[in-house]
């Protein structure tokens, strides 16, 4: 597959721990507008510009819009940000918990993505594209980086081990813990090299950023009709990503909180869950599923562990996925959520979070609720998984297929503002 060198606008090494921030979308936006607070470098003060204005202020406005290229090009005039001059690629390392990921950060092609030689596992919502072209468009960069996997190749191995012996360009560690260390290949026959390499690599998988991918591809659309005479090598024809070995990759569990048992009583819903999961023991300490087809369920301050039955087990690439059993056997026929994307009823939770967030939440909503609509719709309760295996991922993309909505949850996330691709 095509990676390309690009200029990135990168801010300078004293300041780059400001201004590193998390992505967009794992705030909301009280979280947002609090997170920036006396961090005026921050890059979420660019990614999410609601921020600037009042909270009851619409979010979605062409101010708040125009208020991020502002804040950008604001930074840039004062040596917040600088360009370098020459298209280069970069490598970027995260370390968690000893764990280290090395991903080399570049430019993919639109075409790539429309020709699936880039896969995807996850479809997307069209009401969250919209904000990110907008966001796209407004600022004419790419600033959220696109996590991107792709199986292990020997060759390039050989090439980024080499470039990190060298003294990295950054080298910090963000507020949770998690250190951060980037490199620059800038040298012309370096460059040459790693695109050489990586032309061999048959195909690459989008991990995390499924809609800011989206975006990037119809932004780069809109651009083409925009300009008829495109040649295809315009910068908006490319999208920045970071692309990750899968060997170094771990997915945490994304977790399910649903507000109410669809008008059963708890004894009469384990009965009828019992048909479908063996319940093998119970507890009032949390429960964490250790193996494929476990998982547990908390409700009124007891944790279940549960067993698939041997009789529902499946090797179909997506019917087999835990998030899939749960949803197939229990949550759409016992529960009534036949769309998690849509139904109201249910709350997905990162594996980062543990499963003490999740019995936070079942109790925040079972005192939230009246006695009458407690009796009337039962408790909450909280069901918690085994997290898919990157081969998983890799078998539904490489199928055409897709997973149910909220199976992946990865850690470390990449931080946006570190990179930025212009896209004139």
């Amino acid at each position: 597959m095509l990676i390309r060198p690009f200029k990135a606008v990168r801010p300078r090494a004293d300041v780059a721990d400001q201004v590193a921030a998390l992505p967009y979308d794992v705030y909301d936006r009280a979280e947002a507008a609090t997170a920036v607070q006396g961090k005026p470098l921050s890059f979420l003060n660019i990614d999410r510009p609601e921020t600037q204005f009042a909270p009851d202020a619409d979010m979605y406005a062409d101010a708040v819009y125009a208020k991020g290229r502002a804040l950008l090009e604001e930074r840039i005039e004062d040596g917040t940000y600088v360009t370098d001059e020459t298209p280069g690629f970069y490598l970027y390392e995260l370390v968690m918990d000893g764990r280290s990921q090395v991903g080399i950060v570049a430019c993919c092609a639109v075409d790539d993505y429309l020709g699936g030689t880039i896969k995807k596992h996850e479809n997307t919502l069209e009401k969250k594209e919209r904000d990110r072209i907008r966001h796209i468009d407004a600022l004419d960069a790419q600033t959220g980086p696109i996590f991107l996997t792709y199986r292990d190749d020997a060759s390039v191995d050989v090439l980024v081990a080499e470039v990190r012996s060298r003294e990295p360009l950054y080298d910090f560690t963000s507020e949770d813990g998690i250190a951060h260390r980037a490199w620059a290949v800038s040298d012309a026959a370096e460059v040459e090299r790693l695109a050489a390499a990586f032309s061999a690599v048959p195909a690459a998988y989008i991990a995390d950023g499924h809609h800011r991918a989206a975006s990037a591809v119809k932004v780069g659309l809109k651009r083409r009709e925009e300009h008829p005479d495109y040649t295809g090598d315009e910068e908006f024809n490319f999208f920045l990503s970071v692309l990750f070995p899968a060997s170094q990759l771990a997915i945490l569990p994304y977790n399910r909180v649903v507000h109410d048992l669809n008008g059963m009583e708890p004894d009469e819903f384990l009965a009828r869950l019992e048909t479908r999961y063996e319940i093998l023991h119970a507890q009032e300490t949390p429960l964490e599923p250790i193996d494929k087809g476990a998982a547990a369920l908390y409700m009124q301050g007891k944790w279940y562990g549960l067993g698939v039955r041997p009789e529902f087990e499946n090797d179909h690439p997506v019917d087999g996925l835990d998030a899939s059993l749960l949803q197939n056997l229990v949550l759409d026929p016992l529960l009534g959520i036949d769309d998690p994307r849509t139904n109201e009823r249910i709350e997905f939770v990162g594996g980062i979070r543990g499963l003490r967030e999740l019995e936070r939440r079942v109790r925040v909503l079972d005192a939230a609720r009246s006695a009458d609509d407690l009796a009337a719709r039962g408790p909450a309760a909280a069901f918690a998984l085994y997290p898919t295996a990157i081969g998983e991922l890799l078998a539904v993309a490489d199928a055409g297929l897709l997973m149910p909505p909220k199976s992946t949850w990865f850690e470390p996330k990449l931080r946006s503002g570190l990179f930025i691709h212009r896209l004139s």
